[in-house]
């Protein structure tokens, strides 16, 4: 019988080592981006989609305001926003669409992503490289036990609650008082 023990410890093991390869003055700069913007965006598709919610959602709780590209009440984006694009390969047809038409308005794009080499670079002020197996299986990657691209998925939504505890920590915001952001119609 497979051993439940063993098989978290695979894993943690996984996003231990992608996220210690992640460059923290690439993080240190989607700080400074997150701060410096008026909204950020997000966009990506599939359980990398899933993951940026979350992080909107946790950015939220620290007074960001955020949105989720296509929900019903996105505004429109300007010069003084971000786009936060999440994607492994950078070659997502959907994000890149609309990686493309933020520059168009001039908002900042920064790409999340494993393949520095993807035509998201055309578009994007910074690339932030998590770097783990995707579905272009590049010889620097992080191979993974785990199916298909979860571990991307995963390292990515840790970088974004990394964010958040770096964002706490350098506003010395008290945690409780996150719980008046925290939505209360459930």
């Amino acid at each position: 019988m497979v051993n439940y023990y063993d098989v978290a410890k695979e894993i943690t093991m996984e996003l231990s080592a992608s996220l210690n390869k992640i460059k923290s003055e690439d993080v240190d700069q989607l700080l400074r981006e997150i701060q410096q913007a008026e909204k950020v965006f997000f966009v990506g598709v599939g359980r990398v989609m899933l993951s940026l919610q979350a992080i909107a959602k946790r950015l939220a709780h620290l007074g960001v305001k955020t949105y989720v590209v296509g929900q019903i009440t996105e505004p429109a984006i300007t010069e003084k926003d971000l786009l936060i694009v999440g994607s492994g390969s950078g070659e997502s047809a959907f994000p890149l669409i609309i990686a493309k038409k933020a520059k168009q308005y001039r908002a900042r794009v920064v790409h999340i992503g494993a393949n520095p080499q993807s035509s998201m670079r055309d578009f994007s002020d910074l690339f932030i490289k998590i770097p783990v197996s995707t579905k272009l299986q590049l010889p620097d990657e992080i191979r993974s036990k785990q199916p298909m691209t979860s571990l991307f998925e995963q390292s990515l939504l840790l970088l974004g609650d990394t964010v958040a505890l770096m964002m706490i920590r350098e506003q010395n915001i008290e945690m409780t008082s996150l719980w008046q952001y925290h939505a209360n119609l459930e």
